[in-house]
């Protein structure tokens, strides 16, 4: 069972139970995972479960077993039987579990409370919805015996055809459904006038029988006469004919057909005759059956099985006519007839318990070959049983099997009547671009576990895949025949056809492999991807961040994306990227959330807080362009398959992450560029400039080490891993499985599946830029006024150059505005505000990177995370933060710190998000 399928069920048993609050689905998740074995032999379990109950019901009621807690263990027995004569998959490990159950009282004490309350809260909801009437007041009663007649009356009236009226309506049904799945296409159908003919059929018919009018009674015949009257009705009985003496009782439903002897019939002779009229019973259920199955509606295989089933009965037939002859010719008395019908009675008796069964059952396809093979299976040892069961069994999976080789074979799906294990849904492959949850190569073709026949059960899954891979490749234009293809019989050693599915699948596997590795370059496209998404390309996003840094800084509303893409244009053509054959496929998008919100909206799926997040306003504030930026990738079928829309978001967000680092770390450079004017100041200025140079600093080294650490210590390593795993594939599947696996290890070690991780290093990135723009602002009147000292002595006025005179005074008036500058930058009350601006930014960092430190320790030694610790130790490469994490766990173990608040900083807006990207 997949992780995704403990997960769902989990939340569904939660949710049936009513259980709010605690911890949750994860912590029973992670139990269950921890504590599965691979395989339990659940069949021997339950059948000791059963045969447990039988005995503890009568012998010892205190034990904890499943019958001791039910009223009436005969009932459980009986509905155990009936579900196992439908052939009800999995009853054996249900059984199992609850007798699991039965033995923890605490489980079965709270589930007794729950099913309580449940039934209290229904009763509620009906009676607040019950409207109260009341009826009107007969006129007359009437007497027991006028409503006994009245319901014979009614039931001899009814019961032919309500059964036809059933019947015909199933027929309906299905064929609705049918003609619903297969639109466009006419599935053949037998004539009205084949269902409306009763005499058609080989079954009893009221009136049918011999004239009852002249019968002599029996019981006034000779004991001789009496024999000979019965065997003569015996041979019509046996043939579906009433006789005179003994007439099929009407039906009611899908029960056994009953006879009426006649009571003056001779003791000795009715006990014979009672011997005898089971075969008649199990006749009349199998011509039923069979004229039933052998409409359109119910397929293929049950036609088949019926075909199957006609052509044992006539050999039956054969051997009753020889009997009339017999009895024609006066040779046959009632002991020879019950000596010479036992070979038949045995195989009629079969046949009627497998039609009992796929009724019941309401088997189709591949559930009827289930129910026969088990039961070929079952009758180990009895060869006459056996070998029936085989020839019915091997007729009915023909078309199956025929099904199955086109599938295997051909990638091609005939199933009109939904009776094949693979199922086909109408999805458009063009959108598993566009939509995030479209899984199309999940959802396109499924298994339908009912229509899996039990002797396939291991080979379900590369069955389905066989014909996955050569559907996708006969999709993009190419007829594939797989050259290995040989006729599949049904047989017992399930090994003849299970080698011969996994030839199949080998050569689907090599095919589609070699299509998409080859022809359509999918190793080719990945790097691609890599160069932009992975930012592995870095001449091409120094052009593209200086082209659009300008139109990056508007709001998200007000950017024109066709500018972006031209500027994207641009930086393509003037960088190495040039040389790149997929670089057209590469586009700009402007997502609606920042990569915060993006993250935590995925992280908190299936959480508490997941609708929370799914109705908060993504319009509460305004995006910048830089928060919002991402690019996108074209990609076509049938590559789509690897690089879907799942998987190009993955890309996207460790992209965001990416470029808002490099974004960042452009941010503190320009504000080392900027600060060069402080030199200009006096030394006391720049001592007091001396704390923010070093913030600035240590603000790079942590940016710049993340950086390295992602590009270097992450994307890289797992590139080279993804690369080695590729080459090394067998198939598509290990080909999405190793994607998959390289795109969840580089967000998790990039630090974006982790909630806590994410939200410290935002602050961090945040506080960041929040440092960037108060610096950029505070030195941006000495570098206005220092540029237009410069251009007015380089560039000269608009009356010509600037002369010499002009110049002096120039460097004069430059010089008192500086000196002037100077003392007011020096200014007592301004140094101790900006110093006490700068200490908060200091500390609010050093808050939040302590923090991060402390929280990466805990998980690379808890999760085994080896990744972290380099992050540790690349960021407290001299112990300095070491220290300052020991003293803070003092402090912390001692009373509990007030959290810092960032500054506020100028009214230019400050980003949210620690996206990024290199």
């Amino acid at each position: 069972m997949s992780e995704f399928r403990i997960h769902h069920d989990v939340n569904e048993l939660l949710s049936l139970l009513r259980v709010h609050g605690g911890d949750g689905a994860e912590v029973y998740i992670d139990l269950l995972q921890k504590n599965r074995t691979p395989y339990v032999t659940t069949t021997v379990s339950a059948h000791s479960a059963k045969v447990s109950a039988i005995l503890t019901a009568a012998v010892c009621p205190g034990q904890v077993k499943i019958a001791e807690f039910s009223r009436t263990p005969e009932d459980f027995l009986k509905k155990y039987d009936e579900l196992k004569s439908k052939n009800t998959r999995n009853l054996d490990p249900l059984v199992y579990l609850l007798s699991k159950l039965m033995e923890d009282r605490e489980t079965l004490q709270y589930l007794q409370q729950n099913a309580k309350e449940r039934a209290e809260l229904a009763a509620t909801a009906a009676a607040s919805s019950t409207t109260s009437f009341s009826a009107p007041a007969t006129a007359s009663k009437i007497s027991m015996q006028e409503l006994e007649e009245l319901r014979k009356q009614l039931g001899s009236v009814a019961t032919g055809c309500t059964l036809q009226q059933s019947l015909e309506l199933t027929r309906k049904m299905l064929r609705d459904k049918q003609n619903k799945k297969n639109s466009g296409q006419r599935l053949p159908v037998f004539p009205a006038w084949v269902y409306e003919r009763p005499m058609l059929v080989g079954d009893f018919l009221s009136g049918s029988g011999l004239n009852t009018d002249t019968a002599v009674p029996i019981g006034t015949l000779p004991l001789a006469s009496q024999e000979s009257a019965v065997v003569e009705d015996l041979l019509y009985v046996l043939v579906g004919v009433d006789g005179r003496y003994i007439t099929a009782q009407p039906l009611t439903g899908r029960q056994s057909r009953t006879f009426l002897v006649d009571p003056n019939l001779d003791l000795s002779i009715r006990e014979l005759v009672n011997r005898i009229l089971p075969v008649a019973a199990s006749y009349s259920t199998v011509t039923r059956f069979i004229e039933e199955k052998s409409s359109f509606e119910y397929g293929q295989v049950n036609h088949a099985l019926a075909a199957a089933m006609r052509t044992l009965v006539k050999e039956y037939l054969i051997l009753v006519t020889q009997l009339e002859q017999l009895q024609r010719q006066g040779l046959l008395s009632l002991q020879k007839l019950w000596f010479y019908i036992q070979p038949a009675m045995r195989t009629v008796d079969i046949l009627a318990s497998l039609a009992t069964s796929v009724d019941k059952g309401e088997c189709l396809g591949g559930s009827t070959l289930s129910l026969l093979h088990d039961r070929s299976f079952n009758y180990t040892g009895d060869s006459q049983a056996q070998e029936l069961c085989l020839y019915l069994t091997k007729a009915a999976s023909v078309p199956y099997f025929e099904i199955l080789e086109k599938w295997i074979y051909r990638g091609i799906i005939n199933d009109p009547y939904s009776e094949f294990m693979v199922e086909e849904h109408e999805l458009r492959k063009e959108k598993i671009q566009e939509d995030y949850n479209d899984k199309y190569w999940d959802q396109r073709y499924t298994v339908v576990q009912r229509q899996i026949p039990s002797f396939l059960q291991k080979m379900a899954g590369k069955i389905l895949s066989t014909g996955k891979y050569l559907n996708v490749v006969r999709e993009c234009g190419h007829d594939v025949t797989c050259p290995v293809a040989k006729e599949i019989i049904y047989t017992l050693k399930e090994r003849a056809y299970v080698e011969q599915i996994e030839k199949a699948f080998n050569y689907a596997s090599k095919v589609l492999l070699g299509f998409l590795m080859e022809e359509k370059e999918l190793v080719a496209h990945l790097r691609s991807i890599k160069r932009y998404f992975l930012m592995d390309q870095g001449d091409f996003f120094v052009h593209f961040m200086d082209l659009t840094e300008e139109e990056l800084k508007k709001p998200v509303d007000d950017i024109t994306p066709t500018r972006l893409e031209a500027l994207l244009e641009l930086a393509l053509r003037m960088s190495t990227a040039n040389t790149d054959p997929f670089k057209d496929d590469l586009k700009i998008d402007l997502m609606p959330h920042d990569l915060i919100t993006q993250l935590l909206r995925v992280l908190a799926i299936e959480t508490k807080q997941e609708k929370a997040m799914v109705h908060a306003d993504p319009t509460e504030l305004s995006l910048s362009g830089l928060e919002a930026f991402s690019f996108d990738y074209v990609v076509k079928w049938p590559l789509s398959l690897i690089i879907n829309r799942k998987a190009l978001t993955r890309y996207q967000m460790l992209f965001r992450h990416m470029f808002y680092c490099k974004h960042v770390e452009r941010q503190l450079c320009n504000v080392w560029v900027s600060n060069k004017t402080a030199k200009q100041g006096s030394l006391h200025s720049a001592k007091w400039f001396a704390g923010a140079f070093t913030l600035r600093q240590r603000m790079l080294n942590f940016v710049q080490n993340i950086q390295y650490y992602m590009m270097f210590e992450v994307m890289e390593p797992t590139w080279h891993i993804l690369e080695k795993n590729l080459k090394s594939a067998s198939n598509i599947d290990d080909v999405l499985g190793h994607h998959t696996s390289f795109l969840d290890n580089c967000l998790k070690d990039c630090m974006l599946t982790n909630p806590e991780l994410l939200k410290v290093f935002s602050k961090l990135m945040s506080v960041c830029v929040m440092f960037t723009n108060c610096m950029q602002r505070f030195t941006q009147s000495m570098k206005l006024d220092s540029e237009l000292g410069r251009l007015t002595l380089e560039h000269g006025t608009m009356l010509g150059p600037p002369t010499e005179a002009e110049r002096a005074e120039e460097r004069t008036r430059k010089e008192l505005a500086r000196k002037y500058l100077a003392e007011h930058v020096d200014a007592p009350q301004l140094a101790s505000s900006f110093e006490a601006t700068i200490n908060k930014f200091d500390k609010n960092f050093s808050a939040y990177l302590l923090d991060l430190l402390a929280r990466l320790s805990i998980y690379s030694t808890s999760d085994c995370e080896q990744g972290m610790a380099s992050v540790i130790s690349r960021l407290d490469f001299n112990g300095f933060y070491t220290e300052r994490l020991e003293r803070l766990s003092a402090e912390r173990s001692q009373t509990a710190t007030p959290q810092v608040a960032i500054p506020r900083g100028p009214p230019a807006p400050a980003p949210r998000v620690a996206v990024a990207a290199q």
